[in-house]
């Protein structure tokens, strides 16, 4: 999409956006094609641009595992609850890809993830003019008008500046590793499995250690079981057993639109009890057929007498020590106290994810941004961070962040297409009212515009 900027140019020759995104996940592609959209149904142009520090798109590529399918429905890609006519579904993909029929015929909701990624890499090319790749956001700076907020400038490490009415920030999820673990070559979390299996010889590795009791966890322990058929895996997690993950009709009405309205209105003390209450539709919970499979495993050697898939349950890991020649996990027994060692060629930690730090990225910005009680950041329904008057445009959030005013589905797929359709909404409504003299378009949440 070309994007004529002649009507976004201050007199000092600055290109000013209607928004500009730090970070191109699918979070802000699912934004983008939601501007592009609107941009073609409308004589109403909306200017955005994306940075992303990746050199190309990319959505944890290091646990694109050959057999490894998604948890949601295919119907919850980027755009389609939001648009069911557009021509960026997964459907419209796979009809590009000649599969159409193939995968009508296979009747599974859940595609493979490595043919999921790809449909988002064929998305992100179909908009790849309205992002710059390889450009690492380092700071975020207001610019001042009369003692108000009047823009944003976007700075990246390559030194140049985007000017933006507002602000969509999707810097994604960081890896989480136990306090006092260090990644290092024999040390891994688990994003980085793929990226680094290569690089392990399948004749010489023993023994493996995964760290962890979710999905991935889960995965990495099968990917590793088979991949190194002379190797012993150890599964390491502090509960009884794999807990399956609650998929069911009702349970999975957390992740409804519609769900968020009742989540963000509701009282503090009924969200953190929403949220114990359907934990087990998306952490620490595994597919309930992965762990019939590990079962499976587990069971069938020891009928043959050679055991190498281990279990430790009720049991953590309280350190790896590097040695000479691999890494001493010990492990401790919550049930009794008691400890033994591992010695282990690699360890890999599947222990999850954490919100980015966004009043770091924010610098001086974060000063304006309004925070409750619990000093975390005051988020609108519309995702917009709340700020003093002073602040003329909108610092939204997309993908983190927000999961204690907006719920689970915050930095999920799950709500991804209706996310971003509010974003734009909330953008062309605030230009509206106020700061931008140009109109809104007419839009619909079910139609072509939003």
């Amino acid at each position: 999409m070309g994007q004529d900027m002649s009507q976004a140019r201050r007199k000092d020759e600055t290109p000013v956006y209607d928004l500009v995104g730090v970070g191109f996940g699918p979070s802000n592609l699912a934004l983008a094609i939601a501007v592009t959209e609107h941009n073609a149904a409308t004589n109403d142009t909306v200017t955005a641009h994306f940075l992303e520090r990746q050199e190309r798109f990319g959505w944890h590529r290091g646990m694109l595992i050959d057999d490894a399918t998604m948890q949601v429905s295919f119907l919850k890609d980027l755009v389609t609850l939001r648009n069911p006519a557009s021509e960026f579904s997964f459907l419209s993909y796979l009809h590009a890809q000649g599969r159409l029929v193939d995968f009508v015929n296979h009747k599974n909701l859940f595609p493979l993830r490595v043919e999921f990624h790809d449909y988002f890499e064929w998305a992100a090319a179909r908009v790849d003019d309205m992002v710059s790749y390889s450009h690492e956001v380092v700071a975020v700076r207001p610019v001042l008008d009369g003692g108000a907020v009047a823009y944003f400038d976007v700075e990246s490490a390559t030194g140049e500046t985007y000017r933006a009415r507002n602000l969509v920030l999707a810097t994604g999820l960081r890896p989480y590793l136990p306090e006092g673990v260090t990644p290092s070559d024999r040390v891994w979390h688990n994003r980085d499995l793929l990226h680094r299996i290569h690089n392990v010889d399948p004749d010489m590795a023993r023994r493996f250690v995964v760290v962890g009791a979710g999905q991935s966890a889960a995965e990495v322990t099968a990917f590793l079981h088979e991949r190194f058929p002379r190797a012993e895996v150890c599964s390491v997690f502090s509960r009884f057993g794999y807990s399956p993950s609650d998929d069911s009709a009702f349970a999975n009405r957390i992740f409804d639109p519609e769900s968020v309205d009742r989540f963000y209105s509701a009282p503090e003390d009924v969200k953190r009890r929403i949220m114990d209450y359907h934990a087990n539709t998306n952490y620490s919970v595994v597919d309930l057929e992965l762990i019939d499979d590990l079962y499976r495993r587990l069971y069938r050697e020891k009928v043959l007498g050679i055991e190498r898939l281990r279990i430790f349950n009720v049991c953590r890991a309280v350190k790896a020590d590097e040695t000479g020649d691999g890494v001493r996990v010990t492990i401790e027994s919550l049930a009794n106290g008691e400890r033994s060692a591992l010695d282990a060629d690699i360890v890999v930690y599947s222990t999850g994810y954490r919100p980015d730090d966004q009043p770091v990225l924010l610098g001086e910005l974060a000063g304006y941004c309004r925070r409750d009680e619990q000093g975390r950041l005051c988020v609108e329904r519309d995702y917009r961070v709340g700020t003093g008057s002073e602040v003329a445009g909108g610092i939204y959030l997309q993908g983190g962040g927000t999961e204690h005013t907006h719920g689970i589905t915050s930095s999920l797929l799950s709500n991804n297409a209706m996310r971003s359709a509010e974003i734009l909404r909330s953008v062309l409504d605030r230009r509206a009212s106020g700061g931008d003299t140009r109109p809104a378009a007419e839009y619909a949440v079910s139609g072509r515009s939003v």
